[in-house]
C-alpha cells in the first residue's frame, strides 16, 4: 500500500469497543484496544494516503454470540434494539465495509463506523427515548 499511496485497513470492532460492562473483560479492553490502534496506525499511514477504520457491529444471533451470552433463539430475539423494526444482518456489516472500502470514503480515516442501529448512542435504562416493556 505504502508504494501505491493508497489503501484501506479496515479494522473488526463491536458495539464493546464503545461501551463497557456489555462482555467479559478480555473481549471487551481488546475491542477498546482495536479504536486506539485504528487511530494511531491511521496518523501514521496517513501520509502514505492509506486510510485505516474500524467497523463496530452490534450483536449477531450466531453460534459465538449464543455461547458467549447463553442465548437461545427466543432469547436472542429480545436482545435490546433501540432501532426498531430492523434486525441487524450480515450484509449490513458487509455493505459497510464495502463502504470503507471504497472510494466514496476517500476522507474517512480513523473513524469508528457502529453498525449498531443507535445501541451505542443511548442508555436504554432511562430517559425520554427508554422502551417500557
Amino acid at each position: 500500500m505504502i508504494p501505491n499511496k493508497k489503501g484501506s485497513i479496515i479494522m473488526v470492532g463491536s458495539v464493546c469497543s464503545s461501551v463497557g460492562g456489555i462482555a467479559p473483560h478480555a473481549y471487551t479492553s481488546s475491542k477498546h484496544g482495536l479504536i486506539g490502534l485504528t487511530k494511531n496506525v491511521a496518523a501514521e499511514l496517513g501520509r502514505f494516503g492509506i486510510r485505516v477504520n474500524c467497523l463496530s457491529p452490534y450483536f449477531r444471533a450466531n453460534v459465538a454470540a449464543k455461547e458467549l451470552y447463553k442465548l437461545d433463539d427466543e432469547g436472542c430475539s429480545k436482545v435490546y434494539s433501540n432501532l426498531q423494526g430492523v434486525v441487524l444482518q450480515e450484509e449490513d456489516v458487509a455493505e459497510a465495509a464495502v463502504y470503507l472500502a471504497s472510494d466514496e470514503s476517500k476522507y474517512v480515516s480513523g473513524h469508528n463506523l457502529a453498525v449498531d442501529g443507535g445501541f451505542t448512542t443511548i442508555n436504554p435504562i432511562f430517559g425520554l427515548f427508554a422502551h417500557s416493556n
